[in-house]
């Protein structure tokens, strides 16, 4: 199949390299611009842009699709169909119908649970059992349509945002190419998403990832398992922001109050409903340490209170 290709960042470009083992022709790649990255600052091209160029494939960054300066473009490329995986542009009207198939995307969600930019993060953050990928007709709204195909995902328990998104990533490109061949054989039916059970996944924020000692054990578990590894979540301890990149949960025998140092190795911090071990922290200004050796840098004892 002829397949104008649309995305971006890592999970992107894994399908991209998907479609192309598949035999594919990708006729033109459309991609967001270059950044800046790293302390140096170093403009880098998207991860799909370097995968293009490696296969000779045509490559296009237009700031916006939405002002049609690309519609004429995409005419004569006369793809057969759109594929967008994680573009970071919204797909105008005028485009949606442009190829012979249309245009579908990949999202890692179970549509229509956590539609928008950060599906798997929330997830995790939620505790959700399990996540999953799915294959839409792109239509005019944000993940609203018709879902074409759909694989499901388990989530381990104690699995960070960082480690799923490799997993969901590569079903996620099997799936995009089977859907593909189901597609061009005309075996799959678009399905409706019931739009009562909608959910959204807004972005993350540094903000939202807050936690306290107050909030449930379970709660900080996940909080620390979804905001890894970006934006990382974290506490405040006398005005200072500690990072926690892993924790575990634990148990609260004596039903400590909230922020209680219950143990030391590892530290181990009472919470509501239990408790959780810090196992990896990274204090405001300085490098990821164990719990346990923050504790002794801080000469914390048993009993004290975060």
């Amino acid at each position: 199949m002829r397949i104008l290709f649309m995305g971006t960042p890592d999970i992107a470009a894994d399908s991209l390299a998907a479609l192309l083992g598949a035999g594919h022709e990708v006729c033109a790649v459309f991609t967001r611009r270059d950044k800046p990255v790293g302390r140096k600052q170093i403009l880098t091209a998207p991860p799909v842009k370097q995968l293009a160029q490696q296969h000779d494939i045509p490559v296009y960054q237009p700031r916006t699709l939405r002002d049609g300066s690309s519609d004429a473009l995409i005419e004569q490329l006369a793809p057969d169909i759109i594929v967008v995986v994680a573009y970071g542009c919204i797909i105008p009207p005028q485009l949606l119908h442009t190829a012979k198939y249309g245009c579908i995307n990949l999202h890692v969600s179970l549509l229509p649970k956590y539609r928008g930019s950060a599906p798997i993060q929330w997830a995790v953050l939620n505790g959700d059992a399990e996540t999953g990928v799915s294959i839409m007709q792109l239509d005019e709204g944000l993940d609203t349509g018709d879902v074409l195909m759909v694989e499901p995902v388990a989530i381990d328990p104690e699995e960070t945002s960082g480690e799923l998104f490799d997993r969901v990533s590569a079903v996620g490109a099997k799936t995009l190419v089977d859907a593909l061949a189901k597609i061009e054989a005309g075996q799959l039916t678009p399905v409706p998403q019931d739009h009562s059970k909608a959910t959204l996944a807004p972005p993350l924020s540094k903000d939202t990832a807050r936690f306290a000692f107050t909030e449930d054990a379970a709660h900080i578990h996940n909080w620390v398992r979804g905001m890894n590894p970006w934006p990382t979540a974290w506490f405040e301890q006398d005005g200072k922001r500690i990072k926690v990149s892993e924790c575990r949960l634990a148990e609260n025998p004596q039903n400590a109050a909230p922020g209680t140092v219950l143990a030391l190795k590892p530290l181990t911090v009472a919470a509501q409903n239990g408790a959780v071990a810090l196992l990896s922290v990274t204090p405001e200004g300085g490098k990821p340490m164990a719990g346990t050796a923050w504790a002794a840098g801080r000469r914390l004892k048993t009993g004290d209170c975060l």
